[in-house]
């Protein structure tokens, strides 16, 4: 087989869907769609753009949950799609059609209960919640002048992780079930399990030429081997 050379607008080949919950200095609770995670034993890796009400929140707090939907929540999470916890939108979000919403978990339809070490909420209707600490906050593209401060990279620790009994496996007591669990999966803005194409994106309605990133113009610049 032949590579062919293209320069995709988006690199998102497929990454696990995280609804990180927060709260603000005065209690009131976010919740944000990501899919730009993974982990590392019981560390996370977190990229979330730097104007969003959930790094304000990660910043005044340093704790949030990252709860993990199945399948099952395709719904609600595309529900908050194109929403902000953020009053004053930026005019790049506000082009790609985002709005204020104060009240995320009921927008999504989605259920708060009380997290044990952290003051964020879980969503209940996730098969997976982990409660977590910021560590440490990473720049991104700080080598480019275009970009730095668009997003941050934190690093969290998982203090506590929750699951529906429903994904455990039977006859352990530390073990997810694969075979039960059915993680909500992004590709290229659209909703996948572990099969087909679930579910209508509304993040898809954006043209993915909006998210176009100057790095693009940069690798052409960098010489053959």
């Amino acid at each position: 087989m032949t590579h062919e050379e293209i320069e995709p607008n988006i690199l998102y080949f497929g990454t696990p869907v995280v609804l990180v919950s927060t709260v603000d200095g005065h209690g009131t609770a976010n919740l944000a769609p990501i899919s730009s995670a993974f982990w590392l034993g019981w560390r996370g890796i977190l990229g979330i753009g730097a104007s969003s009400q959930t790094v304000r929140n990660l910043r005044a707090t340093g704790e949030c949950v990252l709860n993990l939907p199945s399948v099952e929540q395709v719904g609600a999470v595309d529900r908050l799609a194109r929403t902000t916890g953020t009053p004053s939108i930026r005019e790049s979000k506000l082009r790609r059609g985002y709005r204020y919403e104060k009240d995320k978990f009921g927008v999504a339809g989605l259920t708060p209960v009380a997290s044990v070490t952290v003051a964020a909420p879980r969503v209940a209707e996730c098969p997976v919640a982990m409660e977590a600490v910021v560590e440490a906050i990473h720049p991104v593209a700080a080598d480019s002048e275009d970009l730095c401060g668009n997003v941050l990279c934190f690093e969290v620790r998982v203090r506590k992780v929750h699951v529906h009994k429903e994904i455990r496996m039977a006859g352990t007591t530390d073990r997810i079930d694969p075979d039960r669990w059915r993680p909500l999966i992004m590709s290229f803005q659209e909703f996948y399990g572990l099969g087909g194409k679930l579910h209508r994106s509304e993040l898809a309605q954006i043209p993915e030429n909006l998210y176009r990133s100057p790095d693009i113009d940069r690798a052409r610049l960098t010489p053959s081997r």
